[in-house]
């Protein structure tokens, strides 16, 4: 056998030159000649930037990145959120400052112990009021009202995400939150003129045969009462836990409720075993926050209550009072020092309110995923 011939390709095709011999000991790499194209390169600046796009146009790449503007959208952005943010915590701020401001004055001048006094007399020549009773109606109609509106709204919740057919639950949550956007003023009316009657005659009835419980006792009158204005707090804070929790339920993982239900779990076993168990921490979180808003009801409360100002845990006769109807009903009447003192009851609410809502985010922010959900 000879040499085989040498076999290149036309110059002028630009093919590469191969060129192989049978004398090569095995595995012996071919040689290969294959024509390198130059390419031309822009100018690199001290910073390793070619072009005017701040990117290197060589084959090593490796260029700075563009220098970011000082004044960009992103940094007007990241500013306007932080003050908006700031101008929250300024608004609380100066609100505290004011009523602090305002109430010193008032406080000063009672002659009553403030926190213990169960009058409210600010408007005399020497003026007597305290807190105490208006704290107490205030607590025990919300805790009332949260009582009776509770166990409906989960009700409700997990109706509209677990058992009712889709168009049926988004039309039914859908009335549920229109609830919301009702003022105060009309469910005040309401329960003013049309729910008086059949509350009156509930309390004569617990009365005549429970008035053994202290709750129930008394003499009567009865109607305008702790009970009518729970009963129509209740209605109005139904439409935020109700709304609240339903979102919780629907975010619990599919993966956990089909493997209740893979064990042989029923429907109610699985809300209960899988729903609420990962919905716990929200439900708390929506009561939490119809607290505060049960907390600073006013209109609805000042029509409803019967204004006696009294530490009584009695709610079927007429009576209660709370800060915000207090303020309501007092403020058009009082001197100097009357609305200095209402100011002052302000405070209070101010600060119960407060601690309400920061306590409802502490317990909303203990479970990460439902954060992350909501979100």
């Amino acid at each position: 056998m000879g040499d085989t011939p040498d076999r290149s390709a036309n110059a002028g095709t630009g093919g590469p030159r191969v060129t192989t011999s049978h004398a090569r000991s095995a595995g012996a790499a071919l040689s290969v000649d294959v024509p390198v194209t130059p390419v031309d390169r822009a100018p690199n600046g001290a910073g390793g930037r070619g072009g005017d796009n701040g990117i290197g146009d060589g084959l090593g790449g490796g260029g700075a990145l563009p220098r970011r503007r000082a004044f960009g959208a992103e940094r007007i952005f990241q500013g306007f959120t932080v003050a908006a943010g700031t101008m929250v915590l300024v608004i609380i701020v100066a609100i505290a400052i004011f009523l602090i401001a305002k109430a010193v004055p008032a406080l000063n001048a009672n002659t009553a112990n403030f926190f213990t006094f169960e009058g409210w007399f600010p408007n005399e020549s020497s003026p007597r009021f305290g807190i105490g009773a208006l704290a107490f109606g205030t607590v025990l109609t919300s805790i009332l009202a949260l009582l009776l509106a509770v166990p409906v709204a989960l009700g409700i919740a997990l109706y509209l995400s677990h058992y009712a057919p889709r168009r049926v639950g988004t039309a039914l949550g859908f009335l549920i939150d229109l609830l919301a956007a009702v003022p105060s003023v009309v469910f005040g009316l309401w329960g003013r003129d049309f729910f008086y009657g059949p509350v009156r005659d509930l309390s004569v009835w617990l009365n005549k045969y429970f008035s053994w419980i202290p709750i129930f006792g008394g003499d009567g009158p009865f109607g305008k009462s702790i009970l009518l204005g729970s009963l129509v707090l209740a209605i109005m804070v139904l439409p935020i836990i109700t709304s609240l929790s339903r979102e919780v339920f629907r975010q619990t993982p599919t993966a956990n409720e089909e493997a209740a239900l893979a064990l042989g779990a029923t429907k109610w076993e699985m809300i209960r075993t899988a729903v609420l168990p990962y919905g716990r921490p929200g439900v708390i979180g929506a009561t939490m926050l119809g607290l505060g808003r049960a907390l600073g009801e006013t209109i609805a409360l000042a029509m409803t209550l019967g204004i006696v100002s009294n530490i009584s845990f009695n709610i079927i006769e007429n009576g209660g009072n709370t800060v915000a109807a207090n303020i309501a009903n007092a403020f058009g009447e009082a001197n100097d020092v009357g609305r200095g003192a209402l100011i002052a009851s302000g405070l209070v609410l101010f600060s119960i309110t407060l601690i309400v809502n920061i306590t409802a985010r502490a317990i909303i922010y203990r479970r990460r995923e439902f954060t992350e959900s909501a979100a």
